[in-house]
């Protein structure tokens, strides 16, 4: 009695084992070898990952333009300073004694001008009185001439009485020495104007070197009120000042450090003008870097607030590449709002930038798009002609012509005629009419899809049946509604011209539980999902994994141990 339990053990061992070898020996694979996910609607966010660094918008590198001894440190670390605020003072001891000086030589310089200006006055006035002199000598000169002119006739007179007899020796030769002694008054007097006229001259000369020394006492006045100037500007530059109003990041100088600036301003400080407004610098690789576009949406976070998300907006991306360890990455600035100011330059942000965003689209799971079928040689891989697959499972033949990018009469023909119904607030009338136009643009589809013919001309069959359309639901349209459906319309061509043309392969479970190949126009992913722009609809069923054993398991028993 006690056998019988071992025995009925060792019956069921036997029936399971002689079940899994026949299972092992057939070739018909197990029910349930294909794991499946369903096509559903959702969202799909593609997104690019970086990582980059968090800077304030503007950073102010404070130096000094001298050379000196720092005696004052007026800001430290994290302190706010305002704009034109003094932060550090250089000693002031020797530039105020050059300034001194500078103004002890400008003083001298001027009093020097005053006393060229007394020597010009002086000059002027020296010629005046020789010029009065020459005109007094010229006046002596014409009365010396007119005594003469009387002396020659009175000596004529006395010539010719002398000669009658009438006149005595004595009066003709006083006559004669009268003659002669205003002929040499007349001469001195002649002389003493060339001499006034060379005085003239002479102070002429001298008052145009005047001048000429009152022009270099100016010139010497000039370049000693830039020589005092410039040190009264060395004087402003020994209070180091910010040119920005902001927080102090980064402090370089202590007090009775010494400061050179030979060559270049050394740094003292760095300012941050506004922590509140700040700029990620991140690093996009070449090959993400077309989908980047200045204000897309960013989320990034940090480590030192885990678990916490912060957003930004794409500002820029830079034309200038940079080459590390042999990939090409170009810098792009996106900028965040830091009202707390809790983020930190120098941070490190890990960024996801949002290229693409798709709103309630037929999605799929990536691995639909990566499984195929394992293929044995005496089993060939049935693909299926059809499009799509409903559903509940049966195929679904779709008008060919509808193109890879919907419309009217595709899947995204719904969402086309559901925007216009809802953002137009169409009448019970202009619905019903809408429809009306919509179920004869899908009649005539089908119409050009048995007419037949390749696919560039289905293609243009399909616009012109779409222009119809949109051309017919205008005409039904009040005058406010049509430029919002002219907006429409635009926007739902921009949308199919932004959608991805790359074609794909997924597979689904036929009849005959056989995978089944299915040819869809794939669009955004977000790295699980990828969005299906058209040939599957929602709810189909797609293999993501497992399948039949290959033909070596078909080949004989397995055995697991």
């Amino acid at each position: 009695m006690r056998r019988l339990p071992t025995i009925v053990v060792l019956l069921a061992v036997a029936i399971a084992a002689g079940f899994y070898l026949f299972a092992g020996w057939s070739g018909a694979p197990a029910e349930g070898s294909y794991r499946t996910a369903k096509a559903d609607r959702g969202e799909i966010v593609a997104t690019v990952s970086a990582t980059g660094t968090i800077n304030p918008t503007t950073t102010v590198i404070v130096g000094s333009q001298l050379s000196g001894q720092v005696v004052e440190v007026l800001a430290d670390y994290n302190s706010e300073v305002k704009a034109d605020q003094v932060v550090a003072r250089l000693n002031q001891n020797q530039i105020r004694a050059r300034l001194d000086a500078a103004r002890a030589d400008l003083a001298q310089m001027r009093a020097q001008k005053l006393v060229t200006e007394g020597q010009i006055e002086k000059v002027r006035a020296e010629t005046e009185k020789a010029k009065a002199a020459q005109a007094d000598m010229e006046a002596q000169v014409v009365r010396n001439e007119a005594l003469l002119a009387d002396a020659e006739r009175n000596l004529t007179r006395q010539s010719e009485l002398r000669t009658r007899g009438f006149a005595a020796e004595s009066v003709h030769d006083t006559a004669r020495a009268t003659r002669d002694a205003q002929q040499a008054a007349l001469n001195s007097a002649r002389a003493q104007v060339n001499s006034a006229k060379a005085a003239l001259l002479s102070l002429a000369a001298d008052l145009q070197i005047a001048q000429a020394n009152l022009e270099s006492v100016n010139a010497q006045i000039l370049q000693r009120q830039a020589a005092a100037r410039q040190i009264e500007v060395d004087l402003q530059n020994s209070e180091i000042r910010s040119p920005v109003s902001g927080v102090v990041v980064l402090r370089n100088v202590e007090l009775g450090q010494t400061v050179a600036a030979s060559l270049q301003a050394p740094e003292l400080f760095r300012i941050a003008d506004n922590l509140r407004k700040m700029e990620i610098s991140a690093n996009i690789d070449e090959t993400d870097v077309g989908r980047i576009k200045p204000g897309q949406h960013v989320t990034f976070t940090v480590n030192a607030f885990p678990g916490r998300t912060f957003e930004g907006v794409v500002k820029q991306v830079r034309l200038g590449s940079q080459v590390v360890q042999n990939v090409v990455i170009y810098t792009t600035i996106i900028s965040i709002d830091n009202p707390q100011r809790e983020l930190l330059p120098g941070m490190t942000a890990n960024l996801r930038v949002e290229t693409e965003r798709r709103e309630n689209v037929v999605r799929i799971p990536n691995a639909a798009l990566r499984w195929r079928p394992p293929v044995a040689a005496d089993q060939p891989l049935v693909v299926a002609s059809e499009p799509a697959a409903s559903p509940g499972g049966a195929p679904q033949r779709r008008a060919q012509g509808a193109g890879p990018n919907g419309g009217a009469g595709g899947a995204n023909g719904s969402e086309f005629l559901n925007t216009i119904k809802s953002e137009l607030k169409l009448s019970p009338d202009q619905v019903r009419d809408v429809d009306a136009a919509v179920a004869e643009m899908r009649q005539t589809m089908m119409a050009n899809a048995s007419a037949g013919g390749d696919a560039n001309t289905r293609r243009e069959r399909f616009r012109t049946a779409r222009a119809e359309l949109e051309q017919r639901i205008a005409g039904i349209l009040t005058a406010e509604q049509k430029p919002v459906f002219e907006e429409i319309v635009k926007r739902n061509s921009e949308t199919r011209d932004a959608r991805a043309t790359q074609s794909g392969r997924i597979f689904i479970v036929g009849k005959d539980v056989q995978p089944q190949g299915v040819t869809v126009r794939i669009g955004a992913s977000d790295g699980v999902m990828t969005e299906i722009v058209s040939g599957l609809n929602a709810g189909a069923e797609v293999i993501i994994g497992g399948g039949s054993r290959n033909a070596a398991q078909r080949s004989g028993p397995r055995f697991g141990f």
